[in-house]
This record gives C-alpha cells, structure tokens and sequence, in this order.
C-alpha cells in the first residue's frame, strides 16, 4: 500500500471505535482524518484542549480565522452551538473524565500499554502538551499509526524513548491489524487481508498472541 491507502486504511477502523454523541480528542497528523470516515448517522464532538468543545471542519483556504486554532496551532472551525473557554477549564473537561476517547499517534508503544509520542532525545520539540491528561484522563485511548517507521518495528517489547505516560493505552491500530492492550499482553484481534500473521510478527517487536476469533480487519473500502 502507498503511503496515502496506509493513512485512510487506519483513519477508517479508528472512526469504527466511536460512538454517536462521543466527545472525542484527537492528536495532530493522522488522527485528524478520522472523522471524515465516521460511519452513517455516527456523530462525535470533537474537543481542543486549548478550549473548545465542537471542533469544525477545516477552513478553505482565505477563510481561516486566527481566533479559532486546536491546540497545534492549526485553522479550524466551529460548528453550531460550540463553546469555548479557558484552559483550565478544558483541562478540567480532560482530567474530569468526560472525554469519551482520545485518538493519538505514537513513536512507540509497548506490550504494556506504554506510549512515547512527544520526544526524540537530541531533538527539538515545542514540549509534551496535553498529551499526558489526555492519556490518563480519556475514558478510551486508541493509538492510530503505521505499523512501523522506515521499516523499524514501533510496537515494542518496551519503549525506548521517553514515555508520555504509562500503562494507558487501550488499542493499537496500523495498516496491519488491530491490537488490544490486555492484562497478560498485545492480543492480535483483526488483522488486514493483504497480510498474514507472519507479517504481522516480523514487523512487531513485542509478543503478542493471536485472538482465537481472529477477524477480518474491518476497513469499509
């Protein structure tokens, strides 16, 4: 798959894990895709942790509004009847309890549920940001990103980079397969019919078992 079928095979089974009425966080990159993949009669709303509650589509170009950005700084809108506010109260939102489900992208993620996605030692980063709340105040976590980078495995039997937050991931989703985060470990739960277990394996450096009820990854093309 090119790189483009790779991000629209992922944004599609990530859209699959949310629910009508969810309130939902994403993370910057790929996450953003997702909704364009919601299923029929599927509507979410989409939080900023820098202080809005009904996140829009993006602007054309010539109508950005520099009052209204996400939490990366890029140009949104606001839909019908959204709400903004401070900070503090966003993160009170965050920390409280009340998003539904965070979707983020990874560095790295391990067979504990650990994720690293804000740093690569030696190299600058405007900081963390709120994707520590995020992680361990979101009811559901969801990491949304390719399998692996320049062909080295990201799913690890433990991170190698600086973690984001520990043992809060909840499911793993690549152009490969779906994996949930257990107790005892990854577990193999669909996998894409253009690869076999096999593929699944060499590209994963983490253990994993294979589900007994193993599925057919759902993509909806």
């Amino acid at each position: 798959m090119d790189k483009d079928r790779i991000r629209e095979v992922i944004a599609r089974r990530a859209a699959l894990e949310l629910r009508d009425g969810d309130v939902v966080n994403l993370g910057i990159g790929l996450p953003t895709l997702v909704p364009d993949y919601l299923p029929a009669g599927v509507h979410v709303v989409l939080q900023s942790e820098n202080g809005l509650l009904g996140v829009g589509a993006r602007p054309a170009p010539g109508d950005e509004n520099p009052e209204l950005t996400d939490a990366g700084g890029g140009y949104i809108t606001a839909v019908e009847g959204a709400s903004s506010f401070d900070s503090a109260t966003s993160f009170g939102i965050i920390r409280g309890g009340h998003v539904d489900a965070t979707i983020l992208g990874a560095l790295q993620v391990d067979e504990e549920g650990n994720l690293a996605n804000w740093i690569i030692p030696g190299k600058k980063t405007p900081g963390m940001g709120g994707a520590m709340d995020l992680l361990v105040g979101a009811r559901q976590v969801i990491v949304a990103m390719e399998h692996t980078a320049k062909g080295s495995p990201k799913i690890m039997k433990k991170c190698t980079l600086p973690l984001t937050a520990a043992g809060q991931v909840n499911l793993i989703i690549t152009e490969m397969g779906v994996m949930q985060v257990t107790r005892s470990g990854l577990m193999l739960t669909e996998i894409n019919p253009e690869f076999g277990v096999a593929d699944v394996r060499a590209a994963t450096e983490a253990d994993f078992a294979v589900s007994p009820e193993l599925k057919t990854m759902d993509i909806r093309y």
